[in-house]
């Protein structure tokens, strides 16, 4: 399978890499600026890439099975703090990726795609969705440590995934944990869907190597196209 990855120097789109290669995937990596990368893996071709123009995806399409994007603002895994103040800068910034990788879907119907998203639009309560609770999300970003103006960007990163649930592409939307950071690829997790999965002390968590895993299960057998999925531990 030949698979794509935007965002593959980021938190988790380099561990779907490390990942998809381990079980003998073809990987074309996209970055903003491909001429700046200078790691070299068998299998992996690295191309530039702007999420934010249907064009450019369009572009890097033909001959990819699936793409997975791990676009936001900035990379997380090399400054947080920088990620975290674009993405509150800029919340409509994931409405804008959305609707440029759709855009460009609709040259490419049957190139399938993966979204990694946000843990925001998990329902909480029933019927009740995290970013739209402002005491439940300013309780659940003090816990993570993160500010709470972040939570305009939680919102932006929901709306994005209202934009995917319009079009009728083949696409999945994957809302890891609310907590979520390197750590032990076990390949032992729960899925769910539109509520959170928690463990036994009610943490929804997961480390970035099994949400990897999820994330290339998800690409070799497709279990929520036109749906979202979750994991947790």
């Amino acid at each position: 399978m030949h698979i794509g990855v935007i965002g593959a120097t980021g938190t988790i789109g380099s561990r779907v890499v490390t990942e998809a290669l381990g079980r003998g995937h073809r990987i074309t990596a996209f970055s903003r600026d491909a001429s700046r990368i200078d790691e070299v893996r068998e299998d992996v071709v690295w191309k530039s890439v702007d999420v934010l123009d249907a064009g450019s995806i369009a572009a890097v399409l033909p001959g990819l099975d699936v793409l997975i994007s791990g676009f936001q603002p900035g990379n997380a895994a090399r400054d947080f703090a920088d990620t975290v103040e674009r993405s509150i800068a800029d919340p409509a910034v994931y409405v804008t990726a959305a609707r440029a990788l759709l855009a460009a879907l609709d040259r490419h119907p049957r190139t399938r795609l993966i979204v990694i998203g946000g843990a925001g639009s998990l329902e909480v309560e029933p019927g009740v969705v995290l970013a739209d609770s402002e005491e439940l999300l300013h309780k659940t970003l003090d816990g993570l440590g993160l500010p709470r103006g972040y939570a305009a960007s939680v919102r932006g990163a929901r709306d994005g995934l209202n934009v995917l649930r319009t079009s009728n592409r083949l696409w999945t939307y994957f809302s890891p944990a609310e907590d979520i950071a390197p750590g032990e690829r076990t390949g032992r997790f729960r899925i769910g869907g539109d509520q959170p999965v928690r463990d036994a002390d009610g943490r929804s968590r997961i480390s970035a190597e099994d949400a990897a895993v999820a994330l290339v299960d998800e690409a070799e057998l497709p279990r929520f196209v036109q749906r979202r999925f979750t994991i947790g531990y």
